[in-house]
């Protein structure tokens, strides 16, 4: 039971360790590309950050965790909404514009409440998976319709060498692939030893692999970057429920048990998401005091599983 809690810890940190280095060497190429800001964060940072869980799930669904897959990827959205949107916003005041938040936050939504039809069944075939994945890129064509490539995103975090970009895209794409390993197959030997069930897990897991989002959003709104932090929470949130868990199924089909259990979890991640949504689209601004507030709402998650 130690080993697999080390081993579960190690594949954690190579994991989010990985991440970081795909982002920022997919961020230094799109500078190259001369793209925007905003369509850096709600695509390549946003994918980008959201490995973690693309490799969690495909893992799962070669290794039968199904569970512990919905489990990551809902404790990963709930995570971002509360603690992501929370903290960003407690640091430095964070901005939606309005024109912006339909396709974003009404995106976001949309994509948790697919996540959620499709799991209420128990099992999300290859079928549903393609669909999902399908949806994915029709969310990523209306963004890339409305984006502004008049504005270089030559501000963000990233590897500028494109050598170095390129050689540590591929190594920390290795290091994501080592981690997920690790990831799901210590994590469900530690939950079949101590008797909780893998659903929790994968929450906890999914908490863990949410730090590449924070912190770029963090890092983001320092630089007086609201597009890249606007564009990872919610494109991260639009990424893992339709596009990880997707890709998860296309691998292998996902078997779900305790469906109850994942609908509760699933529902209070759809009402906080509609909660911070509708606040954003009556204020377009979030300060520190809100911030801390639906920050806070994260901690009935763990009460919920």
């Amino acid at each position: 039971m130690l080993a697999s809690l080390v081993l579960l810890a190690v594949g954690l940190v190579v994991l989010v360790y990985g991440a970081d280095r795909v982002v920022a060497a997919g961020s230094g190429l799109a500078d190259h590309a001369g793209v925007s800001a905003l369509f850096v964060g709600v695509t390549v940072v946003a994918v980008g950050s959201s490995v973690p869980e693309i490799a969690t799930t495909a893992y799962a669904a070669v290794y039968g965790a199904g569970t512990l897959a919905v489990g990551h990827v809902v404790g990963s959205a709930t995570s971002q909404i509360t603690l992501g949107v929370g903290l960003v916003a407690a640091v430095s005041t964070l901005t939606i514009p309005r024109e912006r938040l339909p396709a974003y936050g009404g995106g976001m939504l949309a994509a948790m409440a697919v996540m959620l039809v499709a799991a209420a069944s128990g099992t999300v075939g290859r079928v549903e998976g393609a669909l999902m994945c399908a949806l994915y890129l029709g969310f990523l064509a209306l963004v890339a319709e409305r984006a502004d490539f008049a504005a270089r995103a030559s501000d963000h975090d990233g590897i500028h060498d494109l050598r170095k970009a390129a050689l540590w895209l591929v190594c920390g794409l290795a290091l994501v692939l080592a981690g997920g390993h690790l990831l799901v197959t210590e994590g469900r030997a530690f939950a079949l030893a101590v008797g909780v069930p893998p659903y929790l897990v994968g929450v906890v897991t999914g908490l863990g692999t949410t730090v590449p989002e924070i912190a770029v959003a963090l890092q983001a709104v320092r630089a007086d970057e609201d597009g890249i932090a606007v564009g990872t929470l919610f494109g991260s949130n639009v990424t893992d429920p339709l596009f990880s868990l997707g890709f998860g199924a296309t691998v292998g089909t996902l078997h779900v048990a305790h469906v109850s259990r994942v609908l509760l979890a699933g529902g209070y991640m759809l009402a906080v998401s509609a909660a911070v949504v509708a606040y954003f689209a009556l204020r377009p601004t979030m300060g520190r005091r809100v911030g801390l507030l639906v920050a806070a709402l994260y901690l009935p998650a763990f009460l919920i599983v």
